[in-house]
């Protein structure tokens, strides 16, 4: 595992649809220390928009996001 895709967090919001996903990810990212590195999964396509949004939006980085079979991953790292 390269250190961009290590994460203190696991937040996995599979099975969810909007916004429950970005709802759960803002009450992770408040739990977390400042540059923790939150791994969210999920399954609806509409976090391919929202996450980054959120990101861009609170000043959080967005280190990576991709999908991996039928699952969406990102990591997170909170400002």
């Amino acid at each position: 595992m390269s250190a961009e895709h290590d994460y203190e967090h696991l937040l996995d919001t599979r099975g969810l649809s909007c916004p429950e996903p970005v709802m759960m990810l803002h009450g992770a990212v408040r739990d977390a220390g400042a540059g923790e590195r939150i791994k969210i999964l999920a399954s609806d396509p509409s976090t391919e928009r929202d996450i980054p949004k959120f990101c861009q939006f609170l000043g959080h980085e967005l280190v990576s996001a991709g999908k991996e079979d039928e699952v969406f991953v990102y990591y997170v790292k909170k400002a």
